[in-house]
């Protein structure tokens, strides 16, 4: 007795067990489910939820109920046309067991089969929801393409959807023919061996009809494969190409079409064979399809291409490859690029550079992936706090002129927290706070940045501004802010400012973030991020929210997922508030003829591939068409997302604007603050830089031989063994020919395989400019060699006045880092500088200060403290041209108004200023062997004395 009760407990056990995980799967899904719903209902995108959400469960639907259908309907019909006498001799005893098991359970044998095949076919069609909002919502591009005469939208948005369909009905019919066969097998209706072998009436009458649906489908899936050939991979002349060829073109074509029609014929074959039963004729037609698919679509193709294309490939090509360089220029937006033939100079001479000196000030000195340390140390005032790896580039207008800067945010860094507990983690620690800028091209004394604005709060010439950062690049984990009015602040806001010298704290009043007021919710998002003490803890109250998914990056891709992000969003101040810019990105990859490339492969870079880096490498996917469709920015303190129409024309935009309405507000709205902090992004410039690598030959004889081709250089910061691209730089520019210098993106080309100079290509990156956008290159003449920037970097480093400089930071204490390497168009040829800085080794404290500017013109190298010195080195002992730099080894002067210089004569008259400036003078000449010796600590030290000793001779001097 008491076994049986045993054995039907643990009986029970195992029900129990199954119900209750497959509950908290339940639970899981649902909690997912439910608080992205939360999250996009608190962004203002709640509509982006629904429309997602809505499709795929009308996908999964539709999709999974025809799957279903097909199969259990034919199952069940079959089972219904079964016949009374079965074929043949007695079976097997385990036939007849499926057939008995079948009699018994036929309702709930069609049902398992038709509810997994269903789940399978819908969850396929799920993932299709981009597919079908594209189709639904297309946009006619208003051209057509070359061989077909159809609009460019009916290969973007249609053909995909309906490729999509027809593999899906196909794969449906096949599977139901299969179960309907197999149920067919088990009632007796059909035999494959021995005596009786053949099939009843209505067995055979049903299977035909399925066969033919089936392959009357796949007549029209040849059809519609003579469009996919204009999108279709290929190779030519032993390359890539993406489009009809001359073999596509004259021999492929025409065999989908007779394909097409055999495949038709075949279906109506087989729909006659329901009546008459003679499968010896359909049979036939299937076979001769079958052989007709490998001689018209492989045999005869290949014997076109090796007979009578390859022969004479170029003649033959001729008409494609222009077609797809036409495309291809058109689909990337290169089509205007301005190709200009420079013939560059290689002689420098005294005041060459005077009809460029308005471009000189703008070289950018402070290169933003070296100097992110000196912004830690600087700037950094605690250890929670944290600068990105690799800062912005971004304009300030400073003291009425517009002003390069180097920018970047005073994030939250959770690991440099002493006290690793919840509370601090999760309701202390929850925000960054100000925003640190720096001269492009100015510095200290030192070598440290020279300050537009800095410290906490904020002080400097940028207008007064919301400084805390909730939602930024390392803000990865989740916070709970908020509180009821009138409660105690928790929040850190700054380290310091409050009573006694004690931090100042703070409770968050933006709209972002959802309420976990409500006990549901706290379940919610504890089960969410696994964390018990989101549900216990008495910091989460009425009023608080919980802020996740806190990158600018994840923020823009979740509201507008059709979208592809550039990898390096920017903070900026506008209109009295930090914001993250973001670029958007519309894609596709099926514009007929257009080249096809990796996003991936030709957006990575030395920044992408750098240890650490903040700057995200895009996902590994093919594309043909991109724009720069949508400017995004993310409030860095309550999160929200503004996505602002940028490219009107995109038809692939307005696609999605339909799709998803009222999420995309239109350019006009664009503020002027903001738009004088837009630019053209970096990942869609690389994406044009590789196409024109090889797509700036428009003449299809010279793209075939590929004698012109160019290719990014490696970045020659990195070493002689980097493989990584040098990375594009923003410069302000002068153009040859031009008035004014342009803020732009600029990139050099060299020939494919070698190391000289080939181009010089850069575009107008002032999204307030009437010219944003404009591509222009400055090809280099094939009688002048001009060195590239990996022999410039060399011929720098191996120059003895160079090696002699640096010698000392090659042995001492303190080592040479070099900054980015920039490339000009001044002077009639090509200018490169490069700023070098030194750090100190084996300390904690140490950072790279900017001591050395080099510069090259030709064959002429110069070293300078100064970019001034240095051009002036270089030619001829005057430049022509003034920079506007602070010589770093004069005396600083604390008091503008006019200190005295420890230059200064001593005054009898006044002994105690002449002390002074005699104390200044000694310390700057300290200061000087101590920067030359490489001991960055004494030379902080003796400059330090030396300001302090210049005070006190302008205070003894009535100044």
């Amino acid at each position: 007795m008491s076994t049986t009760r045993i054995s039907g407990r643990r009986s029970a056990i195992l029900p129990t067990l199954i119900i209750a995980a497959v509950l908290v799967v339940a639970f899981a899904i649902f909690t997912s489910f439910w608080t992205d719903r939360l999250w996009y209902q608190s962004m203002d995108f709640g509509t982006v939820f629904t429309t997602m959400l809505v499709t795929r469960i009308g996908l999964f639907a539709a999709f999974g109920l025809l799957m279903a259908v097909l199969v259990g309907g034919n199952a069940v019909l079959a089972y219904r046309l079964r016949s009374q006498t079965r074929l043949g001799p007695p079976t097997s005893p385990l036939l007849e067991r499926y057939r008995e098991l079948l009699d018994a359970r036929l309702v709930w044998v069609v049902l398992a089969v038709a509810v997994l095949v269903g789940l399978f076919a819908g969850g396929a069609a799920a993932g299709q929801v981009d597919t079908f909002l594209a189709w639904r919502n297309g946009t006619p591009f208003g051209v057509t393409d070359p061989k077909f005469g159809l609009d460019i939208g009916f290969f973007i948005f249609d053909y995909p959807w309906w490729r999509f369909v027809a593999s899906f009905v196909f794969t449906a019919l096949i599977f139901a023919t299969l179960v309907a066969a197999v149920v067919h097998y088990i009632t007796g209706g059909l035999r494959f061996s021995g005596p009786g072998r053949g099939g009843s009436g209505t067995a055979q009458a049903h299977l035909s009809v399925l066969v033919g649906l089936a392959v009357l489908v796949k007549g029209i899936s040849y059809w519609f494969d003579q469009y996919g050939l204009e999108i279709a991979n290929t190779t030519l002349g032993g390359d890539a190409f993406t489009g009809i060829n001359y073999t596509a073109d004259n021999a492929t074509v025409n065999a989908k079409l007779i394909l097409s029609v055999i495949a038709g014929i075949t279906a109506l074959l087989f729909f006659a064979n329901a009546i008459l039963r003679r499968w010896v004729i359909p049979t036939i037609g299937l076979t001769l399809l079958i052989l007709s698919s490998i001689v018209l679509g492989i045999v005869y193709p290949g014997a076109v291409q090796y007979f009578s294309v390859r022969p004479d490939e170029p003649d033959k090509e001729r008409a494609y490859i222009a077609n797809n360089i036409a495309a291809t220029r058109a689909a990337y937006d290169v089509d205007t690029v301005e190709i200009t033939d420079y013939s560059a100079k290689t002689q420098a001479s005294a005041g060459q550079l005077r009809s460029d000196a308005e471009a000189l000030p703008g070289i950018r000195l402070m290169d933003p992936a070296v100097v992110s340390p000196a912004y830690e140390q600087l700037q950094q005032v605690r250890g929670y706090y944290k600068f990105a790896p690799t800062l912005d580039v971004d304009r300030y207008t400073i003291d009425g002129a517009e002003t390069d800067a180097v920018v970047a945010v005073r994030e939250m860094d959770v690991t440099g927290i002493e006290g690793q507990n919840w509370n601090n983690l999760r309701t202390v620690y929850t925000h960054g706070y100000g925003l640190v800028a720096a001269y492009g091209n100015k510095r200290q004394s030192g070598g440290e940045p020279e300050w537009i604005v800095r410290d906490i709060p904020p002080q400097g010439k940028i207008d007064e501004h919301e400084p805390r950062i909730y939602f930024g690049e390392m803000q990865t984990d989740y916070s709970i802010v908020g509180a009821p009015e009138g409660s105690p602040p928790i929040e850190l806001d700054t380290p310091g400012g409050g009573d006694s010298g004690n931090p100042t704290t703070y409770t968050y009043e933006g709209k972002g973030g959802v309420s976990v007021g409500s006990l549901w919710h706290r379940l919610l998002y504890a089960a969410k991020f696994a964390d018990v003490n989101i549900l216990l803890s008495d910091r989460v109250n009425s009023d608080s929210k919980i802020i996740y998914d806190r990158t600018p990056r994840e923020r823009v891709q979740k509201a507008a997922p059709w979208l592809k992000v550039d990898g390096d969003p920017y903070p900026a101040v506008v209109d009295g508030r930090i914001v993250w810019i973001v670029d958007g990105y519309t894609t596709s990859n099926s514009y007929p003829y257009a080249q096809r490339v990796g996003l991936n492969a030709v957006t990575s870079d030395s920044q992408t591939t750098a240890q650490g880096t903040n700057v995200v490498a895009q996902p590994d996917t093919n594309i043909n068409y991109i724009r720069n469709s949508v400017k995004a920015i993310v409030d860095a303190y309550d999160g929200s997302v503004k996505l602002y129409e940028w490219d009107e024309t995109d038809p692939v935009l307005q696609t999605w604007k339909k799709a998803f309405p009222d999420t995309v507000l239109p350019k006009s709205e664009i503020s002027a603050d903001l738009r004088e902090h837009l630019r053209y992004p970096q990942d869609l410039f690389k994406v044009q830089r590789s196409i024109l690598a090889r797509y700036h030959m428009t003449d299809p004889y010279n793209w075939y031989l590929q004698s012109g081709l160019w290719e990014v250089p490696n970045d020659p910061v990195g070493g002689a063994n980097s493989t990584a691209k040098e990375t594009p730089y923003y410069l302000s520019v002068k153009w040859p020919g031009d008035a004014d210098p342009i803020f732009s993106l600029t990139s050099v080309y060299v020939p494919r395989g070698r190391s000289n100079l080939a181009a010089y290509m850069a575009v107008d990156a002032d999204a307030a400019s009437p010219n944003y956008g404009k591509l222009r290159v400055l090809r280099m003449s094939d009688t002048t060699q001009i060195d590239g920037p990996g022999q410039t970097a060399n011929a720098m480093v191996t120059n003895e006045t160079v090696a002699e400089r640096l010698r000392p930071f090659q042995q001492g204490t303190a080592q040479a880092t070099y900054g980015n390497l920039l490339t000009l168009p001044v002077g009639g040829g090509l200018l490169y500088v490069q700023p070098v800085y030194t750090q100190r080794q084996g300390s904690s404290g140490s950072y790279p200060a900017l001591r050395f500017v080099l510069a090259r013109f030709g064959q002429q190298v110069g070293i300078g403290d100064t970019l001034q010195e240095a051009l002036d080195q270089v030619f001829a002992g005057n430049s022509g041209a003034t920079t506007g730099e602070t010589d770093p080894t004069a005396a600083p002067s604390p008091n503008p108004s006019g200190s005295p210089s420890p230059s200064t004569s001593s005054s009898p008259d006044n002994p105690a200023a002449a002390r002074a400036l005699d104390e200044a003078k000694t310390a700057f000449e300290a200061a000087q062997k101590a920067l030359t010796a490489g001991d960055l600590g004494t030379y902080q030290t003796e400059i330090e004395k030396a300001e302090a000793a210049t005070e006190r001779a302008a205070k003894a001097m009535g100044r």
